[in-house]
């Protein structure tokens, strides 16, 4: 048994894989438009009945579209010899690529991890909500820093009144007067402003603890099993009332009210008569008075310039919540799903390995079929009909089973009679082949 030359095995080859080439097309084109199907269902607006249906003829489409596409690209591409026209192919190729991943894979990756991008979504604005309630607690805290200034103040103008009630130490006379009332009075504002301070902390607190539960319910509304959708409803439901939580922190701060008291005290600030029972006494309980005033003075600009930069902070401003679709999030998000865009647009691109392999084994197959002899090439069954035109041109037809049956008959009936001559193409006059050149031809 003869074996077949190279080019034959890959011509049987390329036969025996078509039908599994185009089964192997069919399957990617409908696997495409299932996913499309998917994808595009989660973008539709509108009743169920025209939601199924528009989805069911884009994606059929689409599916028919991706067949077409690739059974050209599949058939002409590995036949084009010309290096400008199958560029020419290429570019039409990649042109082709292009809208199919505008109008499939893109909503084959939507289907593949649309869920899984809106559950990102819910998670990252959730981050940012978590670094609001921070900011605003903080904010509504630092007025708190402030708290231990005003104490310290008002222990020393506390401690002063004892003194000079006690031995006289501002003015060298004993006993509760014009100083001493002066400074019970400054050491009861400042703990009467301390108190303020001291009593937001607890709102605060409670502001933050309700803040703090609506953050709760966000993160299990975030990893909860289940449709997205509800979730994300939900979601909005609790990013409303966290808003309103910040808002309230933000309005609780004491930074202003601090300030205000602050330049009360300064402003506001009214020194008693001096009460003394002598002119050496009296001098002594002003000179204190004065001193007392400018104290006052310098502690209100101090408290004042700390609330200032309290309030220099920056407000937190309310975020909103913008819900997604599916194929939003995964465009928004397409970073952390590569795997799920490459797998989407494999299923539409495979078919270029395809178109690929064709048109390298069809290269190999000229390249080889151009290099064997004419014989080499030549079929079984072309060989049996090149003997036969030989046969017809140089001996005529065969005779038919007719003709036979006649002719003997014929030499039946008349066995002495002579076989009718062969036909003047049939005529075959044998060579010599014993004779030496120059001789004559011979003679009966």
């Amino acid at each position: 048994m003869l074996g077949k030359h190279n080019a034959a095995r890959l011509r049987d080859t390329l036969k025996g894989v078509e039908t599994m080439t185009r089964f192997s097309l069919a399957v990617l084109a409908l696997a495409s438009g299932v996913y499309t199907y998917l994808g595009v269902r989660g973008i539709l607006d509108g009743s169920a009945t025209f939601v199924f249906f528009a989805a069911i003829i884009y994606s059929a489409a689409v599916s028919v579209a991706i067949y077409a596409f690739w059974s050209f690209m599949l058939r002409f591409v590995p036949l084009v010899i010309s290096g400008t026209q199958r560029a020419a192919l290429f570019l039409t190729m990649g042109f082709g690529c292009l809208m199919i991943i505008a109008m499939s894979s893109w909503l084959n990756a939507a289907a593949l991890a649309g869920s899984a991008a809106l559950e990102q979504h819910l998670a990252v604005t959730l981050e940012g909500y978590v670094a609001d309630l921070d900011s605003a607690h903080g904010n509504a805290l630092s007025a708190q820093s402030l708290l231990p200034d005003v104490q310290r103040a008002a222990d020393r103008f506390a401690r002063l009144a004892e003194d000079e009630r006690s031995s006289g130490a501002l003015t060298g006379t004993t006993g509760s007067g014009s100083v001493v009332q002066l400074l019970t009075q400054m050491s009861a504002q400042m703990n009467e402003l301390g108190g303020t301070i001291t009593g937001s902390r607890d709102e605060v607190s409670a502001l933050f603890e309700q803040g703090s539960a609506h953050l709760a319910k966000m993160r299990e509304l975030v990893s909860a099993p289940g449709e997205v959708a509800p979730r994300a409803d939900a979601f909005a439901a609790e990013v409303v009332e966290l808003n309103a939580v910040v808002a309230a922190l933000q309005e609780t701060g004491v930074a202003p009210s601090v300030k205000r008291a602050a330049q009360d005290l300064s402003l506001g600030f009214i020194a008693p008569v001096a009460d003394g029972s002598n002119a050496g006494l009296v001098v002594r309980q002003d000179q204190v008075m004065d001193n007392v005033r400018a104290s006052v003075a310098a502690q209100s600009t101090a408290l004042a310039a700390a609330a200032d930069e309290i309030l220099a902070e920056p407000k937190v401003e309310p975020r909103r919540f913008v819900p997604l679709s599916s194929a939003e999030a995964v465009l928004r998000y397409w970073s952390d799903f590569i795997p799920s865009w490459a797998g989407a647009i494999s299923i539409d691109l495979l078919p270029v390995v395809l178109v690929l392999v064709l048109m390298i084994v069809n290269d190999a197959m000229r390249r080889e079929t151009g290099s064997l002899e004419a014989a080499e090439v030549m079929s079984a069954a072309e060989m049996l009909r090149a003997l036969a035109l030989y046969r017809q041109m140089r001996i005529g037809p065969e005779p038919t089973p007719a003709e036979i049956d006649a002719a003997e008959a014929a030499v039946a009936a008349d066995p002495a009679a002579e076989a009718p001559a062969p036909p003047l193409e049939a005529t075959v006059t044998p060579l010599d082949v014993g004779r030496k050149r120059g001789d004559g031809p011979a003679r009966g």
